[in-house]
């Protein structure tokens, strides 16, 4: 684990921003997910233990708080600075799990975005910020992603970034109230001495 607190951290590029979530953006969030509730409902994690209790808004603010004070968590708002509006609104979320340090030095990133925001390079913007900021700042060395085969949008993603297909995890996490197999993909900081973002955005022209 790092010497000093890796949280919190806010990181920008162009319009969109990446902040750490607070208690306070409980309407917002709330707001946000309920317009998405069908869009997201194939993708959301689910609970296999008998009742299948999830937490609520609090409980997940106070459980990431948790993680990013003991260096094992990044959680991040993405938000979007819009006309008209007098402070970038959330547009979904991302957040940089199970860091793990010491002779690994890797993590595990997970996101949802507004369907009304999908297909404009916000999502793939995100990851790269964040996972520059995590092979940079941080030091850690690999980055993975999980993601359901049948999740094209997610699928596009990484390959866009240009994240390495590692194989398929059969039944690797609890799914809209099943075990799921997932494909994991990961990219490493020598793959990208430039950073991800940077050739993200030369990609886009």
């Amino acid at each position: 684990m790092p010497g000093s607190p890796i949280w919190p951290v806010s990181l920008e590029q162009g319009d969109l921003v990446l902040r750490p979530i607070r208690y306070r953006d409980k309407k917002e969030w709330m707001n946000v997910r309920s317009l998405n509730s069908e869009w997201l409902a194939p993708w959301e994690a689910s609970n296999p233990a008998p009742g299948g209790w999830l937490p609520d808004y609090r409980h997940m603010v106070r459980s990431l708080k948790s993680q990013a004070a003991q260096g094992t968590a990044l959680p991040f708002l993405i938000t979007e600075w819009t006309p008209g509006y007098a402070k970038p609104r959330i547009v979904g979320q991302l957040t940089v799990s199970s860091i793990v340090w010491g002779s690994a030095m890797m993590a595990t990133l997970g996101y949802w975005v507004d369907q009304r925001r999908a297909g404009r390079g916000i999502v793939p913007t995100a990851v790269a910020m964040a996972t520059d900021h995590c092979f940079s700042t941080l030091g850690l060395h690999r980055m993975e992603i999980n993601i359901r085969p049948e999740n094209g949008p997610s699928l596009r993603v990484v390959e866009k970034l240009g994240f390495r297909d590692e194989g398929l995890r059969e039944r690797y996490l609890h799914i809209n109230g099943e075990w799921a197999d997932h494909r994991s993909f990961a990219l490493t900081s020598e793959e990208v001495p430039e950073g991800v973002l940077k050739r993200w955005l030369d990609s886009r022209g």
